[in-house]
């Protein structure tokens, strides 16, 4: 706080032994270190309150960024050709699905008529086995 040096203190102690007298300077001093003790508990009080308020506006701010950040990220993620890319995908493979669906009625279908076809062209006679011994 200030600057104050030996012979700055030893003056305003004679100053004060003067002034004051031997009998009440005892007294003085100690009320005056109480003093001196509440005033710089008060400061460093008011201190500690001003830096955690602070410490409570850094904060705050840097959340506010952090939430703008996060809703610009949005904004471009929703807006963004990946949706619409997402989406053409999607169509595409369900065409793919639709399809893959469809030659496999086709295919089931041309089996059942090739079934159809090989019971009909049955052998009029069974095939006789001959033994050899």
């Amino acid at each position: 706080m200030f600057d104050m040096g030996f012979i700055e203190i030893l003056l305003i102690g004679i100053v004060a032994l003067v002034v004051i007298g031997p009998e009440r300077l005892p007294s003085v001093a100690r009320t005056a270190g109480t003093y001196l003790a509440r005033i710089r508990r008060f400061v460093n009080n008011v201190k500690s309150d001003v830096e955690q308020e602070l410490r409570t506006d850094e904060l705050q701010k840097m959340l506010q960024s952090q939430q703008d950040e996060l809703q610009s990220l949005k904004e471009i993620v929703s807006s963004s050709d990946v949706t619409k890319e997402v989406s053409s995908l999607e169509k595409s493979f369900n065409e793919t699905i639709k399809d893959v669906k469809s030659n496999n009625e086709v295919i089931s279908e041309k089996k059942k008529k090739s079934k159809k076809v090989a019971l009909s062209k049955k052998p009029d006679k069974p095939a006789v086995k001959q033994q050899t011994s």
